[in-house]
């Protein structure tokens, strides 16, 4: 399918899908279609697309609802944590209020914690991931895949065959790979597009609920970029900012804001909402589909894991292939592990790959947007 829109027209309404999607989840549920919510990476969303369910990510990332999850939960806890409570209780994201389940995972204490209060008003299925990626103990993270299959079957009183996983694993890939090639626009430089559009299209893929049509629509789109790129529209050269750290999205979009308005252009994002989730694939042919489903989750580089090769991995792999001029890493305030990791990925970025890494702490609040803007443009200005 071509199209014949213009690229900002394309960006606009990627970045408008969120919004979209809200009336279509509802009409989704009045047609009898079921529904799982998630907030995470490591959701294994092929289990639950087998039984012809919708999966959709859950409202987390405004300061909107976070005097409301207050009165519950302690201030000093990490705003992510703090805006997913809040909208859920104050039923405030459509996407929770028409879920049929809410899948958890056992990825930081704080959120395991949250997710006890938020069964009280909502199914909630957890499932117990392991903080490692030894051999020994995908095992366990199998056998939770396998768990959760049994209970989607016994709550929707279906059967979902290996063969429906199989179709749900090839149509999933096929995304993964579509925003994969999508990304590797950037690897030119200069860059064809301002990193914020490119965003904007990874984000607001996340929230569209047919998967079936998201791989003919980005491959257009990264068609349109590169024809348009031949024919010299471009951005100017610039330095060149790999973000990371924890995920980006909503309030927290003001850090490529600050990069990109202060003389950078962010050419790739390793965090969850960017590259993380889509680098690996799952393998397709792999005679038992259930074992290469948790091969393929459990192999993400989230800072809960101990130790985390696969971050720095995949940190590597980028920074290479995008010619990446500096590193930022936006951490948010009180999620300790991302914290607590921002030292390996330091000594990582600076030593062993030879360019310079910044650090900034945030929240879901603007109150900063003037200090990290001094701060970044400080940073760029160095490079």
């Amino acid at each position: 399918m071509e199209i014949i829109k213009d690229l900002p027209e394309v960006f606009e309404e990627f970045a408008e899908q969120r919004q979209k999607s809200f009336l279509a989840v509802k009409q989704l549920k009045d047609k009898g279609i079921p529904v799982v919510g998630s907030y995470c990476t490591y959701f294994p969303k092929e289990i639950a697309m087998a039984m012809g369910a919708v999966t959709v990510s859950l409202c987390s990332t405004s300061d909107e609802t976070i005097p409301a999850a207050e009165k519950d939960l302690p201030r000093n806890l990490c705003p992510l944590i703090k805006s997913s409570y809040g909208f859920a209780k104050t039923d405030k994201c459509p996407f929770f209020y028409f879920s049929d389940v809410v899948v958890g995972e056992t990825t930081c204490d704080g959120k395991k914690k949250m997710y006890e209060y938020m069964g009280e008003f909502k199914d909630v299925f957890i499932m117990e991931l392991p903080q490692s990626q030894r051999t020994e103990v995908l095992d366990l993270w199998k056998s939770e895949i396998l768990r959760f299959k049994e209970y989607l079957e016994e709550k929707f009183e279906v059967t979902i065959t290996e063969e429906q996983v199989r179709e749900a694993v090839k149509l999933e890939n096929e995304v993964r790979t579509s925003l994969k090639n999508l990304y590797g626009v950037m690897r030119h430089d200069p860059a064809p597009i301002k990193g914020h559009d490119l965003f904007r299209v990874l984000y607001g893929s996340g929230f569209k609920l047919d998967r079936t049509l998201i791989a003919d629509e980005v491959d257009a789109l990264t068609a349109k970029i590169e024809k348009e790129y031949a024919e010299g529209k471009r951005e100017d050269k610039k330095p060149r900012i790999l973000i990371t750290g924890c995920p980006i999205g909503g309030a927290t979009e003001k850090i490529i804001d600050a990069v990109e308005n202060n003389g950078g252009i962010v050419v790739t994002f390793e965090n969850c909402s960017g590259t993380k989730s889509i680098d690996r694939l799952i393998d397709e042919d792999a005679e038992d589909i259930y074992q290469a489903i948790a091969e393929r989750y459990l192999s993400i580089g989230c800072s809960v894991m101990t130790p985390n090769p696969n971050r720095l991995e995949l940190l590597g792999r980028l920074i290479d292939e995008y010619k990446v001029d500096g590193v930022l890493e936006m951490t948010l305030q009180a999620c300790h592990t991302y914290n607590v990791e921002t030292l390996s990925i330091r000594r990582f970025v600076n030593e062993e790959k030879g360019i310079p890494y910044m650090n900034v702490e945030t929240d879901y609040s603007q109150t900063d947007v003037g200090q990290l803007n001094t701060r970044i443009a400080a940073f760029i200005e160095m490079l």
